[in-house]
């Protein structure tokens, strides 16, 4: 007897599913219904207020939405400002971020000192914990590995349903703090189960801030240069807000605005994270990097370039999507500013390196995309590089392997993920939920022997 479940069986029910589940497109319109949550230019419905960021891209001139550069301001602190004054003093910014986010205000040396104290004595997991949640339970994805340690440490919390401002501050500093052990361990799992290589675990050191911390987790030797660690740490300053909005951010939103407890509020934050289309973008830029490399014979020929793009944007290169990955945004139109902040660095530390001509290229990719794009598809929306472009090549450049590109994201915005979700509970006070235009027809119940 075949199984429920047999080939033929289980295509045929998926077949009556997708009849049944298909909705015309033009109903959208019809019913006034926001698809995705966005209006119909593009932006985001206004679902919430915030105090922690602003993801500013354009002005409202005339009921004309009008480009400007890119704008990203944490906590009314441009970024420009925070990247800038942290290199003019040559030390590392991420742990100065963390705190401004989540207390709302600039530290001063004694609480930066005190903090950044904190952040390194709760990066211990608990005893066992490696052993029972990821030696024997791998994954070849670290995302998902990340997101099911976060939900296991609710049971090692004796004040996991303590709601109080104090405990949930605890709880979400005690994660910052731990992410990147979690990270890094499970990244040297999954090495030894699924890739049949060493695997090399290192004690923490104390001294080290998060972004040395990462760097001496995952390199055998634990060496690296003081301006590795001060790329990674502006990396991370870069990626650790983005507004209400985004989609983990969001997520994490709507679970607090239920009460469930912070353990399960960021994992499925984590979980959103994952996807291709939000944190897993920085992947698929680095994969169309690659494809780009091998299919161009020159790179440095424009013409070449702006072929295979052409081709691509036919859907018949790369991965058959047609997309140019790193290219546009939700919000910013002339320019994104972390891309902006990143490229400059990059080219910095990739000046007269191998590395520098994948550089070079994805900057030809960048600026050739807008012209292309209104060649190939008639559009004229005005389009920028958005971090993504080149934050996986940056993350090469630092040794730093392509499955954590992702986690590493989830890394440095899990400081955003604290800030809005005390926010929510500070402030939100109602449960998230939007509606949906039910179109189902109603049917007479038809009896079981009587059925087809």
């Amino acid at each position: 007897m075949p199984s429920f479940l047999s080939g033929a069986n289980i295509t045929g029910l998926c077949k009556e599913l997708k009849d049944n589940s298909a909705i015309e497109p033009n109903l959208y319109e019809k019913y006034h219904v926001k698809r995705g949550l966005r209006n119909s230019d593009g932006t985001g419905v206004v679902a919430g207020i915030t105090n922690i960021c602003n993801v500013h891209g354009y002005i409202m001139n005339e009921g004309e939405r009008e480009p400007i550069p890119g704008q990203l301001i944490y906590r009314g602190y441009n970024i420009n400002d925070l990247v800038a004054n942290v290199e003019a003093e040559d030390r590392f910014g991420y742990e100065e971020t963390t705190f401004l986010l989540l207390f709302g205000h600039l530290p001063n040396p004694k609480e930066l000192q005190n903090f950044c104290t904190y952040l390194s004595l709760k990066r211990d997991l608990p005893t066992g914990f490696v052993e029972d949640m990821i030696l024997k339970a791998p994954s070849k994805n670290i995302m998902n590995k990340l997101a099911r340690s976060v939900l296991a440490l609710y049971s090692y919390d004796d004040e996991c349903e303590n709601k109080g401002i104090e405990s949930e501050m605890r709880t979400a500093i005690s994660l910052i703090s731990k992410l990147p052990v979690i990270m890094a361990n499970a990244y040297q799992v999954k090495r030894r189960v699924f890739d049949n290589a060493s695997m090399i675990m290192h004690p923490i050191n104390y001294e080290e801030n998060t972004a040395q911390c990462i760097l001496s987790l995952l390199r055998p030797d634990r060496q690296y240069s003081k301006i590795e660690a001060q790329m990674l740490d502006t990396l991370l300053m870069l990626q650790a807000e983005h507004g209400g909005g985004n989609n983990s951010t969001f997520t994490c939103r709507v679970l607090t605005s239920s009460g469930t407890d912070p353990y399960s509020a960021y994992s499925s934050a984590i979980c959103s994270l994952k996807g291709p289309r939000h944190g897993g973008a920085n992947i698929k830029v680095i994969n169309m990097l690659d494809n780009f490399k091998a299919n161009i014979k020159h790179w440095d020929n424009e013409g070449e370039v702006a072929d295979y793009m052409r081709r691509t944007l036919r859907k018949e290169t790369n991965d058959g999507s047609g997309l140019i990955y790193g290219m546009g945004h939700a919000v910013y139109t002339v320019s994104d500013p972390r891309a902006v902040i990143l490229k400059k660095k990059a080219f910095e530390l990739a000046k007269g390196k191998d590395i520098e001509a994948e550089f070079k290229l994805l900057e030809t990719i960048e600026r050739l995309t807008p012209e292309i794009f209104l060649e190939v598809k008639g559009s004229t929306k005005t389009m920028c590089a958005n971090v993504d472009m080149y934050s996986g090549l940056v993350y090469r450049m630092l040794g730093i392997p392509d499955e954590l590109f992702t986690p590493l994201f989830a890394v440095a915005r899990m400081a955003g993920w604290a800030a809005h979700r005390m926010e929510e509970m500070l402030t939100g006070n109602r449960l998230i939920r939007p509606a949906y235009k039910a179109i189902a027809k109603e049917h007479e119940y038809i009896k079981l022997e009587e059925r087809e």
